[in-house]
């Protein structure tokens, strides 16, 4: 019942739903208390709704949120709180008395200064809001941005300001209590003196010297930056906040392009989400600050997914317009119709030139470019168990989706079913289960599912813990657990000593350091291998979290079990087999032909009856028979070896950029030959007048 009122008020956990609970009881608490009238309750009841306030709002609660919307935000429940204090001196027959007008004027004076004070952080917010936000650009040598507010004046700002009344209540109670007004005179005066000077505090942040320049002079100093850095390749990516990995796929590949590389952003809810990168990072959320932007040097530019704002770049005809994607799989996003606007479509193989053909939506074939993954060199080519280990079964399985299709995700009707066939095997194999991140955030039925999985899984790994016939080494986990532990630390301190306190200090301070940089991938490689190293190769795990990478599951898993999505395809780089769910029963000859990355794939029903085919070709690759067609499948896919991916990249963005080069030079020498022939005209039309006039 816990578990379900958690889900339907949409909060964290047990903990938030009490505070939830006990904040929606305290206000008619406080009122009964009012109207008795009694001191002591009002106190407990008052002490009730600010502690559970805070909590909520510390934890970002999507309730504050709701209430809120229901008008009971919180100046509202601050007020309500105030103002039932004024009922219970009154009903405690103070309504004569000089502590009780001091309170009414108090909570006015009060609201008086909270006015000026939203208004200068609004007005401090709103002037340090940069037409663009940067990383990797040097524009403090152009224009000066000022250092931002403390943050202490600026986070949860109205929270903060609100809770100093907590002085005047606490002393006007306390004068209710005892009879003694000097304490309630003494919080008056400190809940005014100190929402004056939180006033005061904020005023010198929204005059000269301490606010940036206009965004006039911001974006001319991008574009003196733009000229004098001359980009040649830009990555233009906007989306949703949770389409951010769509982007970071491709930021390692634009790290080793051989042109000067530039990434354009329209999201500023993206670039919070960016992972950190060498290469130059512009965000312009505004249409036109973009459309006059100097990108006069870009010749190639390179579109991840297909969106509306797309055509802010689009309408550009200097440069070539190249649709890469974020995946490679059989769903109708990867043929999505919209791609025909682009000069070129660059698929991983020759896949998805086919895919094309057969969707028939306007993407001529001499337009497709095969170009590889670059993002898979990561994973590594399968050589069979090592001796002496168990086996490892990943499953990673989609997400519901949009729809209710049923084919979608195996999680709702036949997760558990995979995940019992694996935890039961004999001979025993290891089970590591990675759902996709967005696992039930629109199914509360994948969601449980999910839930009932985790438990299997977990289940299965204290048995195994307490199996006395599986030996563990605490002595290397104990080690392998310590460096973790200051891996992590190191970690911590390296990316969080980089945080700005607004994003214009994030756009002044944002230069690379490359050491630093370095440091950091060197750390996280170092990470993941003390990750495997922690518990023992035979113990199951559950990863939800974005450590480790699914690539680095990749290569210590001997097989895997998924749906229909990119990462069935990315999987088939390894080489190793796979197993993929019909969850919708279209049976596997259908299923087959309708989805090409299964074409070497055993292919499971909902009951995963079929399991055993998949552990028999990791148990003894000797006998897979299907290891030559997954070969010729990943040939097909993802393109030959050789080249490596990231050379056939480069090739095609150094093709693509010598043709929008030689339609520019074209360009070029049309306007000039129309301007002479236009000249020559004029000069005939000047000597028949003259002659005309003789």
């Amino acid at each position: 019942m816990i578990t379900t009122a958690i889900r339907v008020a949409r909060v964290g956990s047990a903990a938030e739903l009490a505070a939830a609970v006990l904040l929606a009881l305290a206000f008619p608490a406080l009122m009964v208390a009012a109207l008795v009238p009694s001191v002591p309750a009002f106190v407990a009841a008052a002490a009730v709704t600010y502690l559970a306030d805070h909590y909520l709002h510390h934890k970002g609660s999507y309730l504050i949120n709701r209430l809120s919307k229901v008008r009971a935000g919180l100046s509202i429940r601050f007020l309500i709180r105030q103002l039932l204090l004024v009922l219970l001196l009154s009903r405690l027959d103070l309504s004569d008395s000089v502590i009780f007008y001091s309170t009414v004027a108090c909570f006015i004076a009060f609201y008086g200064l909270q006015a000026p004070h939203g208004a200068l952080v609004t007005l401090i917010r709103n002037r340090r809001r940069l037409p663009v936000v940067t990383r990797n650009i040097d524009l403090a040598s152009r224009i000066r941005i000022p250092d931002a507010p403390p943050r202490a004046l600026l986070h949860r700002s109205a929270e903060k300001v609100l809770h100093l009344d907590l002085f005047a209540v606490v002393g006007i109670l306390l004068a209710a209590g005892t009879g003694s007004d000097l304490v309630g005179f003494v919080g008056i005066v400190l809940t005014l003196v100190l929402a004056a000077a939180y006033d005061l505090a904020l005023a010198p942040y929204v005059r000269g010297d301490r606010i940036p320049p206009n965004a006039e002079k911001v974006l001319d100093a991008v574009d003196a930056w733009l000229r004098a850095y001359r980009p040649e390749t830009v990555l233009y990516f906007s989306g949703s906040k949770d389409s951010a990995y769509q982007v970071n796929m491709w930021l390692q590949t634009m790290e080793q392009l051989d042109s000067t590389p530039l990434i354009i952003l329209r999201e500023r809810t993206i670039m919070e989400r960016l992972t950190p990168t060498t290469v130059p990072v512009l965000c312009v959320p505004g249409g036109v600050h973009l459309m006059n932007m100097d990108l006069s040097t870009v010749r190639v530019a390179l579109y991840a997914a297909n969106v509306g704002k797309n055509i802010h770049m689009l309408r550009v005809p200097t440069m070539k317009h190249v649709f890469i994607g974020h995946g490679d799989s059989d769903k109708l996003a990867s043929v999505n119709p919209f791609s025909k606007v682009y000069d070129e479509v660059w698929t991983a193989g020759r896949a998805g030139r086919d895919r094309y053909a057969i969707a028939d939506v306007g993407v001529r074939d001499d337009d497709i470019v095969e170009v590889g993954r670059p993002q898979l060199a990561p994973i590594r080519t399968w050589q069979g168990v090592p001796e002496g280990r168990m086996p490892t079964v990943l499953y990673a399985p989609t997400w519901e989706g949009w729809d209710d299709n049923p084919g979608n995700t195996s999680l709702v009707l036949a997760g558990e079913n995979i995940v019992k066939a694996l935890v039961q095997a004999d001979p025993p194999v290891r089970v590591l289960y990675k759902p996709h991140p967005f696992t039930g955030t629109v199914s509360a039925q994948a969601k449980a599912a999910h839930q009932r999985i985790t438990a299997l899984v977990e289940q299965a790994a204290a048995e195994r813990v307490a199996d006395p016939a599986l030996a563990a080494d605490p002595e290397a986990s104990a080690h392998a657990r310590a460096e973790l532990a200051r891996i992590e630390s190191r970690l911590a301190e390296l990316t969080g000593s980089t945080e700005a306190r607004d994003e214009a200090e994030a756009t002044r301070d944002g230069l690379v350091d490359i050491e630093r940089h370095q440091e950091i991938a060197r750390l996280r490689t170092e990470w993941n291998a003390a990750y495997w190293r922690a518990f023992p190769a035979w113990e199951h795990r559950v990863i939800t979290g974005a450590e480790p990478h699914l690539y680095d599951c990749f290569n210590v898993s001997d097989a895997m079990v998924s749906d229909i999505s990119s990462v069935v395809s990315d999987f088939i780089a390894s080489g190793k087999p796979y197993a993929v769910t019909d969850s919708a029963g279209l049976g596997a000859e259908e299923f087959k032909r309708q989805n090409t990355a299964v074409r070497a794939a055993v292919i499971l029903s909902n009951s995963a009856a079929e399991m055993g085919a998949l552990l028999d070709a990791v148990r003894d690759p000797a006998t897979d028979p299907l290891a030559e067609e997954r070969a010729e499948l990943k040939r097909y896919l993802l393109g030959p070896d050789e080249p490596k991916s990231i050379d056939q990249f480069d090739t095609a963005v150094a093709n693509l950029a010598l043709k929008a080069e030689s339609r520019n030079l074209g360009q070029t020498a049309r306007a000039a030959a129309m301007e002479a022939g236009a000249g020559a005209e004029g000069a005939g039309v000047v000597e028949a007048e003259a002659g005309r006039a003789g």
